[in-house]
């Protein structure tokens, strides 16, 4: 139960940190003659869950009892 929790935890803290990386941090803009690709910035359903889902596994992380 200790791997279990110890890799709950670091996942958690990951997707959290890469969710407020995507959200917050501005993406590249392509660029190539008349075509111009841009990302959307802000928060997004992906980073928004990509965040849920860390806080959960923070969460779930905490309270696994050690055996």
């Amino acid at each position: 139960m200790k791997i279990l929790r110890t890799v709950l935890l670091i996942v958690g803290v990951v997707l959290i940190i890469f969710g407020l990386y995507n959200a917050f941090v501005p993406q590249e803009v392509l660029d190539i003659g008349p075509l111009e690709v841009s990302a959307k910035e802000g928060l997004s359903n992906q980073t928004l869950g990509m965040i849920g889902i860390g806080v959960l596994a923070l969460i779930a992380g905490v309270f696994i009892k050690n055996k």
